[in-house]
């Protein structure tokens, strides 16, 4: 009879989308899964079966919960402000480094990046253009790389406020 797990597997997903958002599928090891995870490799593999079904089961958890949100939102000249600046929007780093690290080789990957694009564009065209799915992930990718983003998208968002 197998023993019942000792952990809770959804703070495990948030955990490991953390880390593969920070660091890339690559250069996470599974000793490093079960260091900031605390849990037994065993319990790890048992549970998602690889290191590759725990950073699918991420990325799905990512683009459901908030790439979707943020598609949807009601206001998003201040969902871009919040989501580029913010240091705690791990589920669209997970979406870039996924995009940049895995998409090209691994065909699950693939379609998870270009159906979590395809919702933030859908996104963009249902609110007029206001929240373009290219200049949010560029200017992700520049904050993500130190780059002082604040004034570039307050200038935006000014001009997309005095243009309506």
């Amino acid at each position: 009879m197998a023993r019942p797990r000792t952990f809770d597997e959804e703070a495990a997903v948030e955990a490991a989308t953390k880390l593969f958002a920070r660091s890339g599928f690559d250069a996470v090891s599974i000793d490093d899964l079960v260091g900031e995870l605390g849990v037994h490799r065993h319990s790890l593999y048992r549970t998602f079966g690889s290191k590759r079904g725990l950073y699918l089961r991420a990325l799905r958890r990512a683009r459901a919960k908030n790439v979707h949100a943020l598609a949807v939102a009601e206001e998003p000249l201040e969902v871009l402000r919040t989501t580029v600046l913010s240091e705690q929007i791990i589920d669209l780093d997970l979406l870039l480094m996924a995009a940049i690290e895995q998409a090209a080789v691994d065909p699950e990957v693939s379609a998870e990046v270009r159906g979590a694009f395809a919702e933030l564009d859908a996104a963009a065209s249902a609110s007029g253009g206001a929240l373009p799915a290219t200049m949010l992930l560029g200017l992700r990718l520049r904050a993500r790389a130190g780059d002082p983003v604040s004034e570039i998208v307050d200038q935006w968002c000014r001009r997309s406020e005095s243009s309506r």
